[in-house]
């Protein structure tokens, strides 16, 4: 079983920064992608960054230039820097790992989401 525990959001207002981390704890043999995901306010789901072990990160449009996902293996731990936010940034934030078990298929696990305010 794995465990995803994560930062806290919180309001910020335009131009600010804030960043964001989530720490998966469990037995399994490695963490393949970690990841960050959002969702707005009557938008669907949408990529934020996908930190691969050995590739590139890789942004969604929205936030290129502005956010900077990274990873520390030997904390199992993923982060987001946010900056320059703006309001539309406003969402829910979710953390993915692609875990590989003991024994078994890899699969996904996720946050359970943090909230982040952009407002003056």
């Amino acid at each position: 079983q794995v465990q995803v525990v994560e930062s806290e959001g919180g309001l910020v207002q335009p131009g600010a920064s804030l960043t964001l981390s989530c720490t998966a704890s469990g037995t399994f043999r490695d963490i393949d992608d970690m990841g960050w995901y959002r969702q707005a306010p009557g938008k669907q789901r949408e990529l934020v960054a996908t930190i691969p072990i050995r590739e590139r990160t890789f942004y969604g449009d929205a936030v290129k230039g502005r956010f900077t996902g990274s990873r520390d293996d030997a904390k199992n731990t993923v982060y987001l820097q946010m900056d320059s936010l703006v309001p539309e940034d406003t969402a829910i934030y979710y953390c993915t790992f692609l875990v590989r078990p003991e024994v078994g298929p890899a699969r996904y696990y996720w946050g359970q989401g943090i909230q982040v305010t952009v407002s003056p």
